[in-house]
């Protein structure tokens, strides 16, 4: 079985590198929780890049503008419809900010109005490893009142073929994760364990 990698997606538009030790500090969990082989080295990979149909997980983050250049979009639409899995993570936590409705813009023309849908907190998703039972956690950010003031208890995806591909969160698990994996021991719970459910459901859906 070869090894699995992290791969954060570089667009050209707004700020994509973002929350640099969340990818260490996730990687870390699953050689932790895990049987899962792991490459700790984390990938940046244009989205213009054909080397993404080689990943099998992508992640996209940041707090500005998302739109995507005519490579960057045909790409991604390829890549989702080919069975890869990208989770998108708002850095602003606000439903209303820049990030979020640029993203949702992109989705819409990329796979159609109401492509992207609140999943149910019963989603195989919250039991794929560890058990979420009331769906996404909630992250420090949220309950500070930053971004929209709103705590987000449900995450949105874009599915295909009954499986989701796109996994779309207003919650900033990437700031929520941003921390050397040494300093989880002062944690009371680990607050991580859910980017394992995220990574071992794109793998095994």
């Amino acid at each position: 079985m070869s090894k699995f990698f992290f791969t954060r997606l570089q667009y050209n538009s707004g700020n994509w590198n973002v929350d640099q030790r969340m990818p260490s500090n996730l990687m870390h969990s699953l050689i932790q929780y895990t049987k899962i082989p792991v490459d700790p080295q984390e990938r940046v990979i244009p989205l213009s890049s054909k080397d993404i149909f080689d990943s099998p997980f992508c992640y996209l983050s940041g707090h500005k503008l998302v739109e995507f250049d005519e490579e960057e979009a045909r790409n991604f639409k390829a890549y989702v419809q080919r069975g890869g899995f990208v989770f998108v993570d708002d850095c602003n936590h606000d439903i209303d900010g820049l990030f979020a409705k640029s993203f949702e813009a992109q989705m819409a023309r990329l796979f159609g109005e109401g492509a992207l849908k609140k999943i149910s907190n019963r989603h195989p998703l919250y039991t794929a490893f560890f058990r979420f039972e009331e769906g996404p956690p909630t992250t420090g950010f949220e309950l500070n009142g930053w971004g929209d003031d709103l705590v987000h208890d449900y995450l949105k995806a874009i599915e295909v073929d009954g499986k989701i591909r796109v996994l779309y969160s207003n919650k900033d698990y990437g700031c929520e994760w941003d921390y050397d994996y040494r300093n989880k021991r002062w944690l009371a719970e680990d607050n991580t364990k859910f980017g394992v459910n995220i990574i071992v459901y794109a793998l095994t859906a």
